[in-house]
């Protein structure tokens, strides 16, 4: 939130909460009725979603990270569910005269037993252990007890709960000797019941019956565990899908877009020649006495604002942002994609980056002003380390256009006789004459004025040109 907006909010917030009144719009008196949005009740819980949340709460503790928490929550209302489904199943068969039926309660109060424990302990590994074991062991018991696989109606199948429940709360190797456990367990007993324990005399319809629950129950046990974990695999997937395009995001602001491309698809070094390119220098002129004199804060708003600008009329007119160095602001046109006309875009920019300026609340406050260099050429191009990507140019065109900046005069754009030589048929351009260019010797050097269709910015400009040519003329 931008701050004007803030402290608009904030001095609406104070002046609600002073009043003890809704703002009227205009026409209205201060008593007149205001419509207010109706709100909605929420719906009172029921009892089963009070339980369902204190039940989830036990053995949860205040330094639990959030995966854990899930974790507890999940293998607690897991533990509860199959509770009654145990009592059931013993009272069932108790009814029927068959002593396998205290198996069932063997299992009841085992899993109560662990999760009093786990309140007290908040021993989430205990808990689990206690559980698999649990289930594997009472299940495939009652399995041989009963006569062996078809007599027990597939009870042992709620064994398989045991690898599965691993294989969520663990990770994958140790789910795999639960699995092993259950599959030798589960031939053992059942084995042992065909082989050693008479077939408990119970009707066919009911061990049938048995049966179908028994596949029903573990396969709904199952089904929520899957879905559990499949809802927890698109979520993260969703998170990592949001966390890639904040990085992609991140990675085309650092670097052009096709360049950050060429970077995800290969790992070799980006480098490029470019024949012919436009680069652009600009500087805050004095700006390093003007921070001395500023707030640090106010010095960091200054350049916030100026190069946001510069920014956005880099994308206007087509062409990259390099990079910044302190109040120094670096662009080109050309690069990473070649353009035929990338001197005239530079043109552009630099002369709308001047007149931002000059017509900006910062040249007034602030005396800001800037000094603006162009040089073309051929360049190299390419990405350099490997922290903190930086796509950057090098080459004699960027270093002259450099000192075209900073041997340039408050205020104008100097070019090159490269860049004038591409220019002068569509722009006006005043001729400053030979100057001596560090690590270049004497150079022939323009200021840029403005486009010839621009006849109020450039009428000078021309009568400068027309003058300088009849000087050259004479001779």
């Amino acid at each position: 939130m931008h701050r004007p907006v803030g402290r608009l909010l904030q001095g609406a917030s104070s002046g609600l909460a002073g009043s003890g009144r809704l703002p009227c719009s205009s026409g209205r008196g201060e008593d007149a009725p205001v419509d207010v949005p109706e709100t909605r009740t929420p719906r009172p819980r029921t009892w089963i979603h009070r339980a369902a949340g204190r039940l989830a709460r036990i053995g949860v503790g205040p330094e639990d990270v959030e995966e854990l928490r899930e974790k507890k929550k999940l293998l607690v209302l897991l533990a509860v569910l199959i509770l009654p489904v145990s009592v059931v199943w013993g009272s069932v068969y108790l009814a029927f005269g068959s002593p396998v039926g205290i198996v069932p309660y063997i299992y009841f109060a085992i899993s109560i037993g662990s999760l009093v424990l786990f309140a007290r302990t908040r021993n989430f590994r205990l808990l689990l252990v206690i559980q698999l074991l649990d289930i594997l062991l009472t299940t495939t018991a009652g399995q041989m007890l009963v006569g062996g696989f078809l007599p027990s109606g597939g009870v042992g199948l709620w064994g398989v709960l045991a690898p599965l429940g691993a294989l969520v709360f663990l990770d994958v190797r140790q789910a795999i000797r639960w699995f092993v456990a259950f599959v030798f367990v589960f031939l053992l007993l059942g084995i042992a019941g065909e082989v050693l324990f008479p077939d408990a005399d119970l009707p066919i319809w009911f061990t049938s019956t048995m049966l179908a629950l028994n596949v029903i129950g573990t396969g709904s046990i199952v089904f929520t565990l899957l879905a559990t974990f499949a809802n927890q695999r698109n979520a993260a997937l969703a998170a990592l899908r949001v966390e890639q395009q904040k990085s992609e995001s991140l990675l085309t602001n650092i670097l052009p877009s096709s360049i950050a491309e060429r970077l995800k698809a290969a790992n070799e070094p980006i480098a490029d020649h470019f024949v012919s390119a436009s680069i652009l220098f600009a500087d805050v002129v004095d700006f390093t006495p003007l921070a001395q004199r500023l707030p640090p804060a106010e010095v960091v708003g200054i350049l916030d604002q100026l190069f946001s600008r510069f920014d956005a009329l880099v994308e206007r007119h087509g062409l990259e942002k390099i990079k910044t160095i302190g109040d120094c602001y670096m662009a080109a046109a050309g690069v990473p994609d070649p353009l035929p006309d990338h001197a005239r875009k530079t043109a552009l920019l630099a002369l709308d980056m001047r007149d931002t300026v000059a017509t900006s609340a910062l040249a007034g406050q602030s005396g800001v002003e800037l000094r603006i260099g162009i040089n073309s050429g051929p360049v190299v191009a390419g990405v350099i380390g490997t922290k903190r990507f930086l796509y950057d140019l090098w080459g004699d065109a960027v270093n002259t256009a450099s000192r075209m900046e900073s041997q340039s005069t408050p205020g104008e754009i100097q070019i090159t006789r490269a860049t004038y030589e591409l220019l002068k048929d569509e722009f006006v351009c005043r001729r400053r004459g030979t100057i001596l260019v560090k690590g270049k010797g004497e150079m022939e050097t323009w200021y840029l004025v403005g486009s010839r269709s621009d006849r109020r910015r450039t009428e000078r400009g021309i009568e400068s040109e027309a003058a300088a040519a009849r000087r050259q003329d004479r001779t």
